[in-house]
């Protein structure tokens, strides 16, 4: 069974950066490259919501709109890491930041498959932006 664990939160002022990683192993008879790797957060109160994805293979991303140009997500295949650059953090990126993997089903890239649903998940990292 793949097990995913996520590092890096923090606390962190309004207007820092933190990266956070997402650690992946076992792979269920796949390989890291099979995957697509998302990255969520769940906010105090609030459900958990897709924020970014990395199709491993190739490499292809995709961010919502509210850390598209502030948050980069990356991958380095030799560690079966997948990373989250966060800058410019904002009070609001506050969360629980959860990564997750499947090995995509669904045609349509990131949004396909982050809508499809995932199959394996992290237990969470903490990030708390203070102002």
């Amino acid at each position: 069974e793949v097990q995913l664990v996520e590092s890096g939160g923090g606390l962190v002022r309004v207007g820092g950066s933190l990266r956070l990683s997402c650690a992946a192993s076992g792979f269920s008879g796949f390989t890291f490259d099979d995957y697509a790797i998302g990255w969520f957060r769940q906010a105090p109160g609030k459900e958990r919501e897709a924020i970014s994805c990395i199709i491993v293979d190739d490499g292809t991303t995709y961010y919502v709109d509210s850390v598209k140009g502030r948050f980069t997500i990356s991958r380095d295949n030799a560690k079966n890491t997948v990373y989250l650059q966060m800058n410019s953090l904002k009070p609001e990126d506050t969360a629980v930041y959860y990564c997750a993997a499947v090995v995509p089903q669904v045609w349509g890239g990131c949004p396909a498959i982050l809508s499809y649903g995932m199959d394996y998940w992290g237990k969470g990292t903490l990030v708390t932006v203070s102002s």
